[in-house]
């Protein structure tokens, strides 16, 4: 039987009710953004506790992510054939039951797979929030809804390391975990209580709608197999089976998965929505702009600390910036491409993006504290500007019904293309301190190893930066390529949500 359990009728009737059922998501993806950074800081701990090697406790990290990402678009068709609220709300049970097991563990091996397990749960529950975000404004006010979705991620970031260190640094690195669990608990109710269950795809009702179990296990080791071998690169070398064989695979299974979707009647992504120049370019750009952005969050902190010798403490602080810039600029973004559309937005944003990693090329071993806080402003500025309208683009060129698919493959588009951009990042930090005659490792960079090290570090991370620039300024042109639709009127938006947007993504008027 199928589950019909929503909110009471005073809920759904509450004028307010956007803003409440707002809030019940935002607990919940606030509290999946803060816990990974969280983790990152606690992984030091985690390794002295165990007697284990940075790069072997980094499994707990990069397991975490290769999880979340294959599962993004499996978890977001279920989504669409049974309801968003339910694989959200299935999400934080995997995600707390998890927590708790990581929590109590007593050997590293149980740490890495709680991660991975919770994981999973961070993909349904991720795959469904901005979509559950955007289905609850109307049509007119969709910049303003993703803005704000922008705004929890954007808190998130900036509280993830402060509550992470302070809970490492007072209780030690168990409390990290054991603290998502009262909060997911606290998330798991909200949802309960005050969210439908969303729109669902046409005939989910009559079970017509088949889950594509093959399609979901092509895609799913396709981009393991291709996240294994880019993030094996900088290590194991371009030559290496870690490598080669794992981009040769996943590129193999990709070219499986496309033929695979083209011919099953119910694919796991309808490919026709590439045939949307504002989806297709939208997504190029997007991706393009997190593969650029990425090298700045990893490389930063080892450019302060080990590169200047700052405390992680304030090495952090000099960070923040630019999360407060893109939490603060992201809802006024959004609101804004309501107003005069999205793309002269976008194109700002990957302008003022790509400016700042320019800026950065240009930092030496001796510049100032100011230069960092600048550089991340603009950085945080940049994608505040770019995220909400480029979005909010895409989302107008699919039916409301296939939201949960989209937003999925959204967000498997910013972990890919953030894993990405740090493996090549520090693939050309270390060649460039091979080529100058050092050891090609991140950790040979620190006050003990000499200014001659540090100097050669620096010149590879401008090299990086570089390349990063010239990444963003081609999602600049993809932004500035793509068109988009008219802003929706408001007659458009107040009529019936199924219909409203219907086969939208299937249209080629968008070219």
């Amino acid at each position: 039987m199928a589950l019909t359990l929503e909110p009471s009728k005073r809920i759904l009737e509450s004028p307010n009710y956007k803003w409440w059922a707002y809030a019940a998501i935002s607990v919940g993806l606030f509290l999946t953004v803060m816990d990974q950074s969280g983790v990152n800081i606690a992984l030091p701990r985690i390794a002295e506790h165990f007697s284990a090697d940075i790069p072997t406790v980094q499994w707990i990290t990069l397991g975490y992510v290769l999880a979340t990402s294959a599962l993004f678009m499996p978890m977001g068709r279920i989504s669409d054939i049974v309801g968003r609220k339910y694989v959200y709300m299935g999400g934080f049970v995997v995600f707390v039951a998890a927590a708790a097991v990581g929590g109590s563990a007593e050997t590293l091996s149980v740490v890495v797979a709680s991660k991975i397990v919770q994981g999973i749960g961070s993909a349904g529950i991720q795959a469904n929030g901005m979509a559950m975000v955007a289905d609850i404004f109307p049509e007119r006010e969709r910049g303003k809804a993703l803005g704000l979705y922008m705004l929890i991620i954007g808190t998130g970031a900036i509280s993830g390391p402060v509550i992470g260190g302070v809970l490492v640094s007072s209780l030690g690195w168990r409390s990290v975990f054991f603290a998502s669990v009262p909060v997911g608990i606290l998330a798991f109710a909200a949802a309960l209580l005050i969210l439908q269950r969303g729109p669902r795809m046409r005939g989910a009702d009559s079970n017509s709608i088949r889950f594509d179990w093959a399609g979901a296990a092509l895609s799913s080791t396709a981009l393991v197999s291709l996240l294994y071998g880019v993030t094996s690169l900088h290590r194991a070398g371009i030559g290496s089976i870690e490598v080669a064989g794992g981009l040769a695979l996943g590129v193999l299974l990709i070219v499986g998965f496309i033929m695979w979707e083209l011919r099953v009647s119910d694919p796991m992504l309808d490919l026709n929505f590439f045939r949307s120049k504002v989806f297709s370019f939208g997504v190029s750009a997007r991706f393009l702009s997190f593969l650029g952005g990425s090298s700045i969050f990893f490389l930063m902190p080892f450019y302060l600390v080990q590169g200047l010798g700052y405390e992680p403490s304030r090495a952090g602080l000099l960070m923040v910036p630019g999360a407060i810039a893109m939490a603060v600029v992201g809802p006024f973004s959004g609101r804004m491409s309501d107003r005069f559309g999205t793309r002269w937005l976008t194109v700002a944003g990957m302008a003022i993006s790509g400016g700042s990693l320019i800026f950065f090329s240009t930092l030496t071993i001796s510049s100032p504290a100011s230069h960092v806080v600048v550089g991340m402003a603009m950085q945080g500025l940049g994608m505040g500007v770019f995220s909400s309208p480029n979005t909010s683009a895409i989302m107008s060129s699919i039916s409301r019904e296939e939201y949960g698919i989209a937003s999925a493959f959204l967000n498997m588009t910013r972990t890919t293309a953030n894993l990405s951009g740090v493996a090549l990042a520090t693939t050309m930090v270390t060649l460039t301190m091979a080529s100058m005659g050092y050891e090609p490792s991140l950790a040979a960079v620190s006050e003990a190893g000499g200014i001659d090290v540090r100097t050669a570090f620096v010149a590879g991370l401008g090299r990086a930066f570089l390349v990063a620039g010239v990444l963003v300024f081609t999602a600049m042109a993809l932004a500035a390529y793509r068109g988009e639709k008219p802003p929706a009127s408001e007659d458009a938006c107040d009529q019936e949500p199924d219909t409203r947007n219907e086969a939208s993504g299937r249209k080629a008027s968008d070219d």
